[in-house]
């Protein structure tokens, strides 16, 4: 498993061990190679054996990271887009992974998913309206589409809204 090097282990074997244990986008591979001391020419080698056997793929990651964030986490299109840009993905996957994922399912059923699993039945007080519409833009949910969601599990009342 070593290289020869002393203690440093071999890269590409490293590589595919994490590799093995969750999708990585390159960036996070990088950072986490990096971090374990292997030289960078070894590194970028590694990485480019990776890519050209397809075991590291950005745009796979970026599909596999969306539909999770989507389907799984509940989350709406601008905070999976934030989560995408924050490992260092490029934006044409990012883009391609999110129309991909919003295709196969609508972003106001993921938001009404995400709100019954905060409220069961009616909103009954201001406070719980803003707490819930906060909550909701947290998870990347568009503010008119959180609004109108929430307007109408209050009975269709705008009253929560008015201060």
């Amino acid at each position: 498993m070593l290289s020869g090097r002393g203690d440093v282990p071999n890269p590409y074997e490293l590589a595919l061990r994490l590799l093995a244990r969750r999708e990585l986008s390159t960036d996070q591979l990088r950072a986490r190679l990096s971090r374990r001391g292997i030289p960078s020419a070894d590194l970028e080698d590694a990485i480019a054996r990776l890519t050209a056997a397809r075991a590291l793929d950005d745009t796979r990651t970026a599909m596999t990271y969306a539909r999770r964030a989507v389907l799984v986490q509940l989350r709406g299109r601008r905070r999976v887009t934030q989560e995408l840009t924050a490992i260092g993905l490029d934006t044409a996957d990012i883009r391609h992974a999110l129309t991909s994922v919003f295709d196969e399912v609508d972003e106001g059923t993921i938001l009404v998913r995400a709100l019954n699993k905060r409220l069961q039945g009616r909103l009954q007080t201001r406070a719980q309206f803003r707490r819930l519409y906060q909550a909701l833009l947290r998870q990347g949910f568009e503010p008119d589409q959180v609004a109108q969601t929430l307007v109408a599990r209050a009975g269709g009342t705008t009253a929560f809204m008015e201060e």
